[in-house]
């Protein structure tokens, strides 16, 4: 993607202003009960023994509606929206030949992947995708990554970007991370984006690293639910993320716990818009793959207050370019 081209995806993105994120994989099933977070933090940094392997079968979203889901975005004033397709625990929401840990072995083998897809671009909403470097399952992480394991994660990735049409942009996670992933030493980052774009040219690279610039991403990432801040003298092009509940991930006790508030959300946007960044709202699907009604009813709320910020169309003098 040449300077000028990557420009204007950038601008692009940014004037998407409010998005939604939807973690939805095996920590919807495996964690609905327990003091587990979103993954298994500990096996990765701490060598302790997997204690939440998940078994395909477990995997049964009998009431799965995406549409549901963008109608929920839609009312939000939300413009775009990115899905996990793989988490940190290693399951594919699609039926990838590379693996036996995917939907093709699930109680409900619906893809989900192109069912959100699908549902997105019919409620004119821009549906991109999230996929983790790190693999617990697979056993891909820093203390971890082969030849193979690369080529496993290209195969995986060209699926996605093969397989369901344009993809405007794909979210990667668990790379390099100080938290745990495969190594710049063994993935560097110029590899994959120069894979990515040779699927997609104008499919943006988008990593959440916690590094505030743009030497491993066409978009600065921030992970605001982690306690990461938007500095003050940024200007772009930026992506920041939060949950209103307290996980990313569906827990049994959202459907009744006191959500983040309207004005909570509000400000989060506003302050994200003013520094030329984009604010990711989560939404988490239940177990049967439906949002809940009180996150319905919290999107429709943000809905009816939102104001989208007017486009930019001049870069600023402080936009950041990779080097």
């Amino acid at each position: 993607m040449d300077h000028q081209v990557m420009l204007q995806r950038q601008l692009w993105f940014v004037n998407r202003r409010f998005g939604m994120f939807i973690h939805f994989n095996s920590a919807t099933v495996q964690f609905a009960e327990t003091e587990m977070k979103d993954w298994e933090y500990g096996h990765e940094n701490h060598d302790e023994p997997r204690r939440f392997p998940f078994d395909p079968s477990d995997w049964n979203p009998d009431q799965l509606d995406c549409t549901q889901w963008a109608q929920a975005a839609k009312a939000a004033g939300m413009s775009f929206a990115a899905l996990t397709a793989k988490h940190h625990e290693g399951f594919s929401l699609w039926p990838t030949r590379y693996t036996e840990h995917c939907i093709r072995n699930a109680t409900s083998q619906r893809d989900v992947v192109k069912e959100y897809l699908d549902a997105f671009k019919q409620e004119g909403i821009e549906a991109g995708l999230y996929f983790s470097m790190l693999d617990l399952h697979h056993q891909i992480g820093r203390k971890k990554c082969t030849l193979e394991d690369k080529q496993f994660i290209k195969n995986q990735i060209e699926e996605l970007l093969t397989g369901y049409g344009d993809i405007p942009f794909l979210i990667i996670d668990g790379w390099n991370a100080h938290w745990g992933g495969p190594r710049y030493e063994d993935l560097p980052f110029e590899e994959i984006n120069e894979f990515v774009k040779g699927l997609q040219p104008n499919c943006l690279l988008m990593n959440i690293s916690c590094e505030s610039n743009l030497d491993h991403t066409d978009i600065v990432f921030y992970e605001n639910a982690a306690g990461q801040e938007i500095e003050d003298s940024f200007e772009g092009p930026g992506a920041s993320c939060n949950i209103l509940t307290d996980t990313w991930f569906w827990r049994t006790t959202d459907t009744t716990m006191e959500l983040k508030t309207t004005d909570w959300v509000l400000d989060k946007i506003h302050d994200a818009s003013n520094h030329n960044v984009t604010f990711l709202l989560n939404g988490a699907p239940n177990p049967h793959g439906l949002l809940d009604a009180n996150i319905i009813e919290q999107f429709k709320e943000i809905g009816r207050r939102y104001q989208k910020s007017e486009d930019l169309v001049t870069i600023p003098s402080n936009w950041l370019h990779r080097q």
